[in-house]
């Protein structure tokens, strides 16, 4: 429904005009116009060959282009040159001006763009002019929706006769399509079809905005990449490099796939079962780029190839999945180029002389984001490009930036590889910037070794005369006191367990001498490790530090004591009994209250020791 009226509008606007043509532009003819339009690709390139002659007597010195203004939504690039004649452009780096015009008396369902001439043409005087326009979103899927195993179809439509507001005097047109299966194309006088190439012409005499309605239905499987959006980020390091990144949001624009997807149908018959699905993008990049990357939101991605030469490195790109129509990805291409390549001087100013549109092939880019950063200091910052964009400047924080980086911002819909030409961008930087970054980097190494030093050497420490400082000195030493006091405890308690064991040899041996022997070594440890107690608790009792805990210690050596006096006297009523042939139940009868005071007073003693410890 959108093809018919998209259509119909443009022939019923055709009707209007054929009655309204002024009279003003009868004096420029054109005695001959040959037109090819190259379908091979989803961008369409309409080739226009025009010969000019001024059969009026005043001077004429622009030529006018006509475009619908459905087309002229879509056209993407307009350029016109000097033809010599054989098909060679007089000079192919001088382009002809090219502006919107606004005749008068003409219906604004029309865009004219008018060509200034390099002279004016005097009467009967001709030229040739070469003319290149590049559209996008002109090849309309129809079906609109395919399944994996179906071939996708597309719609053009245009007019077999040059739309000119000039007399024609022979015009010829030639579609050059990707194949030659064609489902339906318009068939008019004198068309006839040449493998993939549909002729119409040669027609002769036609009147000012003479029309004739085309249409052509035919097959493509050429990859309809779209970038809905590409930011490239253009980083100029004087240090020698230019780091590149650009990151894509990519659509198939075909014809939408519907049903479900078979991997296995896929990989086994990919020119079958996916065939207008594309696995993979070419971009060309510039010659010595280095550190190539290509990776997504999930991280890198290994299915990519680089081959180059000297003249180009060309990157093969294959996305994680194939793209059907409608699918999208996202993914981020990065490289490094030599700095000396693309940064040059002039008249006490640098530039950067870079490509402004996508190093990919045949990719039609709806909105285009380039951001040239500048090293931080630069100033004086002036931008030209061979075609109008919307400019902006920014400022990027990086790693050892004071005050940022000015990025000089440039944005541009409906881009085609047309567009990646040159632009410059100028501005003006002192060396001496670049011994910023150094400079900072060893003033902060210096600080912070000259901090350690300072650090290592200077005593931080509370002075000694001080209140505080005394007190902690009067802890540690308490605290070192009780670590001797617990220490003498151990040993007795190590004591203890001896003289349990000499018991338990008694029952099994007999031998109540070495009993004996056994409790006369403790008793005189237990003497001395009560000398060595003496001075330790008398110190602890003249500092004010152990106040808290002095009750804890006293109580526990106190009750080691008693538990070495229960201990002596059980041992000494077990060798009694041994000594007079006493056992059985009356042995039992009179160590038992030893027993059970000796239980009791070591659990004492160890949650004593428990609680001294942890203080």
């Amino acid at each position: 429904m959108g093809f018919r009226f998209d259509l119909l509008f443009l022939f019923t606007t055709l009707v209007l005009l054929s009655t309204t043509t002024p009279t003003v532009l009868s004096d420029v003819i054109l005695s001959k116009v040959d037109r090819r339009i190259d379908l091979t690709s989803q961008i369409v390139r309409v080739t226009s060959t025009l010969k000019v002659e001024n059969a009026g007597p005043g001077p004429v010195s622009e030529v006018l282009l006509t475009f619908p203004e459905i087309q002229e939504k879509n056209l993407a690039y307009l350029k016109a040159t000097l033809n010599e004649g054989k098909g060679k452009v007089k000079n192919s780096g001088s382009n002809l001006p090219i502006n919107v015009a606004n005749p008068e008396e003409l219906p604004p369902s029309l865009i004219f763009h008018s060509v200034s001439l390099p002279k004016a043409l005097g009467e009967g005087d001709s030229l040739t002019i070469d003319v290149l326009a590049v559209f996008t979103h002109v090849l309309r899927p129809f079906p609109e929706e395919i399944t994996q195993a179906d071939i996708q179809l597309v719609l053009f439509q245009d007019t077999a006769h040059y739309l000119s507001p000039y007399a024609v005097k022979v015009q010829s047109l030639t579609v050059k399509l990707p194949k030659a299966r064609i489902e339906m194309y318009t068939k008019l006088e004198n068309t006839n079809i040449h493998g993939s190439d549909i002729k119409y012409g040669p027609y002769e005499n036609l009147p000012p905005f003479s029309y004739a309605p085309v249409v052509v239905h035919f097959e493509t499987n050429q990859p309809f990449a779209v970038a809905q959006e590409l930011v490239r980020e253009i980083e100029i390091s004087h240090w020698g490099n230019v780091q590149v990144t650009e990151h894509y949001n990519i659509v198939h624009g075909g014809a939408k796939s519907k049903g479900e997807f078979s991997r296995l149908d896929f990989q086994a018959r990919p020119h079958l079962r996916g065939a207008s699905a594309f696995r993979n993008l070419v971009a060309k990049l510039p010659p010595r780029a280095h550190s190539i990357y290509y990776r997504d939101e999930i991280g890198n991605i290994s299915t990519s190839n680089v081959w180059g030469d000297p003249k180009k490195t060309e990157l093969l790109i294959e996305p994680r999945y194939p793209l059907f129509g409608g699918w999208r990805t996202t993914f981020t291409i990065g490289y490094g180029l030599p700095l000396q390549d693309f940064l040059f001087g002039s008249e006490g100013k640098r530039f950067l002389n870079f490509s402004f549109g996508s190093p990919i092939n045949d990719l039609v880019t709806d909105n285009i984001i380039v951001k040239v950063v500048l090293p931080e200091g630069s100033d004086d910052i002036s931008i030209s490009t061979p075609f109008p964009v919307k400019q902006g400047q920014e400022t990027k924080i990086s790693h050892l930036d004071v005050a940022g980086r000015p990025v000089v911002v440039l944005e541009k819909t409906n881009v085609v590889p047309e567009h990646n030409q040159y632009f410059q961008v100028y501005y003006r930087f002192n060396k001496l910037s670049m011994l910023r970054e150094p400079f900072m980097l060893i003033s902060g190494f210096f600080i912070l070794f000259v901090s350690c030093i300072v650090y290592m050497h200077v005593d931080l420490s509370i002075s000694k005369s001080s209140a505080s400082y005394l007190a902690k000195l009067q802890w540690d030493e308490v605290r070192a006191t009780i670590q001797q006091v617990i220490s003498i405890i151990n040993q007795c308690l190590s004591k203890h367990e001896r003289l349990e064991a000499s018991l338990h040899d008694l029952s099994r041996t007999g031998d109540v001498q070495a009993c004996k022997t056994a409790r006369k070594t403790a008793d005189s440890l237990f003497k001395e490790y009560s000398k060595e107690l003496k001075p330790l608790l008398s110190f602890l009792q003249s500092s004010p530090q152990a106040t808290q805990i002095l009750p804890k210690v006293e109580e526990l050596v106190a009750k080691e004591k008693e538990l070495q006096e229960r201990l002596i006297a059980k041992h000494s009523t077990i060798v009694d009994c041994y000594e007079k042939k006493i056992g059985g139940r009356e042995l039992e009868n009179r160590v038992a209250s030893h027993q059970l005071k000796v239980v009791a007073l070591k659990q004492e003693v160890e949650d004593l020791l428990d609680y001294v410890e942890e203080i």
